[in-house]
């Protein structure tokens, strides 16, 4: 890869995937000569998201406490934050920024601004819940269709969510698939029983459809375990009666399950990406997937399909898969070998690209078409 040396100004999260996927994309991007300022927002970070971030080369860690904007209460909050970023990137002498808080690009900023979606109200509101949107959310979504008009270029996880996001705000993303980096730990064979389901993922919300993995729990031949919260920042909590809660779990704890083989299992009704079907995938799990579109773009021919909601067909298909050793077999390698393809590497280098583009941009004019569709 071509060498790209800037000083990149990079916001993320201790909530969700943001953080990962901040995480690795700053690891792919510092053999190019990008030197990152991670700006973080939102709750603390744990001690071993600290211990994590802090490990890795040519990363500044920043922790300002500011909201995040699904967290803010109004919307001065949010302008404010977007002041107090905008002031760090002018600090650090950014060159560009890449914000995956999107409501921040209603700063002021010395420099291209990239804003990576990874989700939005609206478009979780339009996939979960029905009726018009609340009022809460009236007034945040109009704040991101403002930032979205801002920034250079938008960033989405995958053709799917691309198309909803243009659909809600008129904005043409740039797609470029999510990455992660294999575990560097050789896996062991593939057991010749699968001795339990598992899943991944902020439990407490409603998108990943908890409860409905939970009823089919119920009717499976063995133990569903579920990592994550279930208490979400704003004290919203799931119960569960028949899956079995590990909590939230660091990175090593899921890859030493996963290392396991287990049916990976994944119901969710609203998923941009899914960075924990891909770990899945990486370790050889068979995979049970929820029948949605960002699930049909990455993993179709690689996993089972069934329609979100059904509790009694989750239960069948991870029935089927964990007695059938060959079924077992062929869907880890097909899931593995699929994920191949969504490499950490292979998404800091079209990222890289795209930030190439931008900052020829800010020096020569283009044609603005030449930022939209696909990179990887």
């Amino acid at each position: 890869m071509r060498p790209l040396p800037l000083n990149l100004l990079l916001t993320a999260d201790a909530v969700g995937g943001v953080f990962t996927y901040a995480l690795d994309l700053a690891r792919g991007l510092a053999p190019l000569g990008v030197r990152t300022t991670l700006v973080m927002l939102g709750p603390a970070m744990a001690p071993h998201q600290q211990a994590t971030a802090r490990a890795v080369h040519d990363v500044q860690v920043v922790e300002t406490g500011l909201p995040l904007d699904w967290l803010a209460s109004t919307p001065d909050q949010i302008l404010a934050a977007a002041e107090q970023v905008s002031s760090l990137a002018f600090a650090h002498h950014a060159d560009l920024v890449h914000l995956n808080t999107p409501a921040l690009a209603l700063g002021d900023y010395p420099c291209p601004v990239t804003v990576g979606l990874h989700s939005c109200l609206a478009s979780w509101w339009g996939t979960v819940e029905d009726g018009p949107l609340p009022q809460d959310f009236v007034w945040r979504t109009q704040l991101m269709a403002e930032a979205l008009s801002r920034a250079d270029a938008v960033l989405c996880p995958t053709h799917a969510f691309a198309t909803s996001v243009l659909a809600l705000y008129g904005a043409s993303p740039v797609v470029v698939h999510n990455g992660r980096a294999a575990p560097r730990a050789p896996l062991p064979q593939i057991a010749p029983e699968a001795t339990f389901a598992f899943s991944t993922g902020r439990l407490w919300d409603r998108g990943k459809n908890a409860h409905t993995l939970d009823a089919a729990a119920a009717q499976m031949d063995v133990p569903l375990l579920l990592a994550g919260p279930t208490v979400s920042p704003q004290g919203d909590a799931v119960r569960l009666g028949h899956a079995m809660a590990l909590g939230a779990l660091d990175e090593p704890a899921v890859r030493a399950h996963l290392a396991r083989r287990p049916v990976f299992v994944s119901a969710a009704l609203y998923e941009p990406f899914g960075l924990g079907v891909l770990e899945a995938a990486q370790a050889g799990c068979p995979l049970v997937l929820s029948d949605i579109p960002t699930f049909r773009e990455l993993w179709h021919g690689a996993a089972l399909f069934v329609p979100p909601r059904d509790a009694e067909g989750f239960a069948a298909a991870v029935n089927a898969v964990a007695a059938d050793e060959r079924l077992r077999r062929a869907l880890g390698q097909a899931a593995e070998r699929r994920a191949g393809a969504y490499d950490a590497q292979v998404m800091a280098a079209a990222t890289a690209d795209l930030y190439r583009a931008l900052l020829l941009r800010s020096s020569t004019p283009l044609d603005p078409s030449s930022l939209t569709g696909t990179l990887a």
